[in-house]
């Protein structure tokens, strides 16, 4: 693939909170289409990652180009990249006091500019999109976790992203709702939406992922086809943890 078919591309970023190190010297490429995964050990930097990609966090050095444009660059509108950039969050990040249907269209009115009919038809196709239509008028109150986080992917979507950026979009859901989401994320990735997750779902990952990279000590420290990664580490870190996860989802199915 040529340059001009990476969407997002991330060179040598540092992040430190104090003495803290996170990021220390991250690069990769995500192209058109491609969903790449990205797993780690706890703390070992992979939401402060995401967070640096959209600048939700200040990196301390290191550049980011979405689709061509150096996002990193001072003179760049970093609002009107944003708007390109997809997010869905560990903890939904729903208006609690707004129903789905415009916990969706609000984006579309106050970023985007849409008249508010407009919006909510967008907002409604999203919905529909992803499984929770008949739910528009509920408050998240009223819903599940899976369908929160399916309103939350719905939300992403309806803005014509790019690129999305998953944090283990998974982890604060009761283990009957996984599935759902990790359905629906499925499908969008046999659709070619451009994503970036951050997951420990190792079935996910080898089932929609195209590449898999794994994080350590503020690196990606191995990366390669999902299957690939998962049964031949080569990284002694990296041993461990698919030897854990293996371990883990092999005393979950007992």
């Amino acid at each position: 693939m040529s340059e001009k078919d990476v969407v997002l591309k991330v060179e040598n970023i540092y992040k430190s909170y104090g003495n803290d190190k996170v990021l220390e010297g991250v690069s990769f490429e995500v192209k058109g289409g491609e969903t790449k995964i990205l797993c780690g050990l706890s703390g070992c930097g992979k939401s402060t990652l995401l967070r640096c990609l959209n600048l939700l966090t200040r990196l301390d050095k290191g550049r980011v180009w979405l689709e061509g444009t150096e996002i990193t660059n001072p003179s760049t509108d970093i609002n009107k990249m944003r708007q390109k950039i997809g997010f869905v969050f560990q903890e939904f990040n729903l208006f609690s006091h707004l129903t789905a249907l415009r916990n969706v269209s609000i984006s579309l009115e106050k970023v985007k500019g849409m008249k508010k009919d407009e919006a909510r038809k967008i907002a409604l196709r999203e919905l529909r999109r992803v499984g929770v239509e008949e739910h528009a008028n509920k408050y998240p109150a009223q819903l599940s976790g899976g369908q929160k986080q399916r309103v939350a992917i719905a939300r992403a979507l309806a803005m014509n992203p790019v690129i999305i950026l998953y944090d283990e979009p998974t982890s604060a859901l009761d283990p009957q709702l996984i599935g759902e989401v990790l359905q629906l994320m499925q499908k969008l990735a046999k659709e070619k939406i451009t994503s970036l997750v951050v997951t420990h779902e190792m079935g996910f990952a080898q089932s929609a992922g195209d590449e898999m990279m794994f994080m350590g000590d503020g690196k990606i420290l191995e990366q390669g086809p999902p299957c690939e990664l998962i049964q031949k580490p080569k990284h002694e870190l990296a041993k461990r943890f698919f030897k854990g996860m293996s371990e883990l989802y092999a005393g979950e199915r007992r």
